[in-house]
C-alpha cells in the first residue's frame, strides 16, 4: 500500500461559477506538465475544451513545453464560470497509478460545503466512474448514464449532476466523441 497523499491543488472556485467540474484526484506529480487541474499532458480535458470552444483541439496546448497554456486557460475558466476540484482530498495509490481502480479514497471532499461556497452553481460534472460514485453518494442520487444527468435539490436550489466520460486517453473513446458529451453540459 502506498502512502496517503493530500490533494496538491486548492479548489478553483471563480466568483459566480455556475458549473463545478469534479474528477477523482490528480496523477502523481511526476506526471504533471503544469500545477493545475488535468495536469497530465496526455489527458485530453483541455483539448476537449479547445475543440469545443475554439474549434482547435490545441488551443490551450503549449506543444514546445509539452504543457498547457495556463495564461489562456485560467482567464477562460473564470470568464465561463467553471469551477474545478476533485471528489477526494486524500487518497492512497494501491498500484502507483492515477487510475480510479488503483485509488483508495481516504477522505472524500465535502461536496455539500463546496456547493455552499458556490451559491450560483447550477450544474455539476463528474469525469469518471469513481468521481460519479462519490458525488452520487453525497447528493443521495442514483448514477446517471454517461452523457446524461440526474436532477436534485440542495438547500432549495435545483441542480443537475452530469456524468461525463473520463478525459483520460485510457478511456477508449475518440476526443471528438468525448467532446460531443461535454458539449451537452458546457453550452
Amino acid at each position: 500500500m502506498g502512502e496517503v497523499e493530500s490533494h496538491p491543488f486548492k479548489p478553483f472556485l471563480p466568483e459566480g461559477a455556475k458549473l463545478l467540474m469534479l474528477g477523482t484526484f490528480p496523477p502523481a506529480e511526476k506526471r504533471w506538465s503544469m500545477k493545475f487541474y488535468y495536469p497530465n499532458f496526455i489527458n485530453d480535458m483541455w483539448r476537449i475544451f479547445g475543440h469545443l470552444f475554439f474549434n482547435d483541439r490545441n488551443y490551450f496546448v503549449d506543444s514546445a513545453q509539452k504543457s498547457f497554456r495556463l495564461d489562456l486557460l485560467i482567464p477562460f475558466l473564470e470568464e465561463k464560470g467553471i469551477a474545478l476540484f476533485d471528489t477526494a482530498t486524500r487518497i492512497r495509490r494501491t498500484k502507483g497509478t492515477a487510475s480510479d481502480k488503483d485509488l483508495e479514497i481516504v477522505e472524500e471532499t465535502d461536496l455539500l460545503q463546496m456547493l455552499r461556497d458556490l451559491p450560483q452553481c447550477e450544474r455539476i460534472v463528474t469525469a469518471g466512474q469513481l468521481a460519479t460514485d462519490v458525488a452520487c453518494g453525497q447528493f443521495h442520487v442514483s448514477s446517471p448514464n454517461v452523457g446524461d444527468y440526474v436532477a436534485f435539490t440542495f438547500e432549495g436550489r435545483r441542480l443537475r449532476l452530469y456524468r461525463m466520460p473520463s478525459s483520460s486517453r485510457a478511456y477508449p473513446m475518440k476526443l471528438e466523441r468525448k467532446a460531443e458529451f461535454y458539449q451537452r453540459v458546457l453550452f
